[in-house]
């Protein structure tokens, strides 16, 4: 503690006031110091009151502040999160615009990674959506689907446990050259993972389709004629570069399908809404039906390998579903309606059409049709209408992919022989 003399009573002193300096005894300093203390005294409670009131507003102004602030960050957070639900419902009923959507207000980035962390992670994207997104042949297409499908780890899953998590990310699509690049980017990440498990990516991609048939064998209750072991054991013999694959693993892709079948997902957009939103073609027919065989107008749709007719166009539902795979088309004479065609099976004449329709008490029921006679309104349409079913018309295309990758394999292995031999 720094030691102070004693004040003298005659001894002078300086003392600070503000900016000034007074000399001063010690008896004056005391005065000076009482003066003080009784303005000090009797200024004191306005002054607080004063100063109280100016810290007042300005912690009302400071709270204010942060509360605008606030405000206007959760604005913007609702609005960027009413935005996104906005793209993912563009998305689900129509992928390249909902995408757009998204890019553009800045809630995706347009770059592959970032697309397909989008379609990989985010819920209530439509799955079916999906699966037609990832499989057009753009350029930036391709791209995002290699993304999309290294966001996959198959280290050290056999290859149906592979295909479970793959193809529960979205739905195949229908056509054909969007499923063989789709499998074909599967079958590259799933031997890249795995490196020791097949001789080449063919391999995978052929058992990986034979696996997709397997399970339609023998869980479509509509396929009469169930693939056997034995059979899905020798329908894919050579197909590894020519050398059989060890009977144990077919075995146990076999067992493990028999046990528990593909789940398809549920899409959690609006299927229909997707659907329907950008048909082939659409417009009114008539079509002959009922007990008692009468013409009937309904509103067709023409999407996805299927025909779709309704009662009404304001209809959510369909009242019958015609799916045109290996059906045919053609233009018919009938005498009490002109501008007819049908839709038939060449293939099975006599037999049912695979059809379903909605009765009125809203029981879906199979139908009967052994064949399909529309009406249209006029040749022209007629003619339309026959082009684009038969565009549309397409057989399983899991055979014919198959059926290709298998002669590349064979004629690879052929190939092979004479150089081997030398």
């Amino acid at each position: 503690r720094r030691y102070r003399r004693p004040w003298l009573p005659n001894q002078v002193r300086y003392i600070r006031d503000g900016t000034k300096f007074w000399m001063v005894t010690y008896p004056q300093y005391q005065n000076l110091a009482m003066q003080h203390a009784r303005k000090w005294h009797w200024c004191e409670p306005h002054v607080l009151k004063l100063l109280l009131q100016k810290l007042k507003w300005e912690i009302e102004n400071v709270m204010a502040e942060i509360q605008d602030f606030e405000s206007a960050e959760e604005t913007k957070v609702l609005e960027r999160g009413k935005q996104f639900c906005s793209g993912k419902k563009k998305f689900n009923m129509d992928p390249k615009k909902g995408l757009n959507y998204l890019v553009e207000n800045a809630l995706v980035e347009r770059n592959p990674q970032s697309i397909a962390e989008f379609l990989y992670k985010e819920e209530g994207l439509n799955k079916t959506a999906i699966g037609d997104f990832l499989g057009e042949r753009e350029e930036m297409h391709l791209q995002i689907l290699k993304a999309f499908v290294e966001l996959h780890e198959f280290s050290d899953l056999n290859l149906v446990q592979a295909l479970r998590q793959f193809l529960w990310s979205f739905r195949l699509p229908g056509e054909a050259q969007k499923i063989d690049r789709m499998m074909e980017a599967f079958a590259t990440r799933y031997c890249e993972c795995n490196r020791d498990m097949f001789q080449s990516t063919d391999t995978c991609y052929i058992l990986s389709f034979a696996i997709i048939m397997l399970n339609t064998s023998l869980h479509n209750p509509n396929v009469k004629d169930k693939t056997t072991q034995e059979r899905f054991i020798s329908m894919n013999r050579g197909i590894n570069n020519g050398e059989d694959l060890p009977n144990e693993l077919l075995t146990k892709l076999f067992e493990s399908i028999r046990n528990e079948p593909f789940k398809i997902p549920e899409d959690d957009g609006n299927d229909l809404t997707h659907t329907f939103f950008n048909p082939d073609r659409e417009g009114w027919l008539l079509k002959l039906g009922g007990r008692v065989k009468t013409w009937k107008r309904r509103w067709f749709i023409l999407t996805d390998n299927c025909l779709y007719y309704f009662e009404y166009t304001t209809d959510k539902e369909p009242r019958g579903i015609i799916p045109l795979e290996n059906l045919c088309v053609k233009e018919v004479n009938c005498t009490r309606k002109p501008y007819c065609l049908e839709l038939y099976n060449p293939n099975s004449k006599g037999q049912k059409i695979k059809a379903c329709k909605t009765e009125t008490d809203g029981r879906v029921v199979e139908g009967k049709h052994q064949s399909y006679m529309i009406c249209a309104s006029s040749a022209g349409e007629r003619d339309s209408w026959i082009e684009a079913i038969r565009a549309s018309i397409t057989k399983d295309p899991f055979y014919d992919l198959v059926s290709v990758r298998k002669k590349k394999v064979i004629n690879s292995a052929q190939q092979d022989l004479p150089q081997q031999s030398t």
